[in-house]
C-alpha cells in the first residue's frame, strides 16, 4: 500500500507541470506596448493631481485629475485601434 502512495505522488507533479505548461503556452502580452504605457502614464499623472486637490480640498482639481485619467483611457484605446496595442501593426518587426 506505501508504494501505491509513492507512486501516485511521483506521477502528479509530472501531471501538473505539463498541465502548467499548457496552459501558458500562449504568450500574452502583460501590456508591455506604448499604448499601454501611455495610457498608464497619464493616468498616474491624473492620480497625483486628483490626489493633490483631494489633500487641498478642491473640488476643481480633483475634477480635472479625474477628467486626465479618465482621457488617459481614450488615448489608450485610441493608441490599441492604431496599432500600437498588442498584436498591433506597428508593433510587427519588418525586418530592417
Amino acid at each position: 500500500m506505501s508504494t501505491n502512495a509513492v507512486d501516485q505522488q511521483d506521477t502528479k507533479p509530472e501531471n501538473d507541470a505539463e498541465v502548467h505548461a499548457s496552459i501558458h503556452d500562449e504568450t500574452i502580452g502583460h501590456g508591455n506596448t506604448p499604448a499601454a504605457w501611455t495610457c498608464v502614464l497619464i493616468m498616474m499623472a491624473g492620480a497625483l493631481v486628483s490626489s493633490i486637490g483631494f489633500v487641498i480640498a478642491s473640488w476643481l482639481w480633483f475634477n480635472i485629475g479625474l477628467g486626465v485619467m479618465v482621457a488617459g483611457l481614450i488615448v489608450g484605446f485610441a493608441m490599441r485601434k492604431a496599432g500600437y496595442g498588442v498584436g498591433g501593426s506597428k508593433l510587427k518587426n519588418s525586418g530592417h
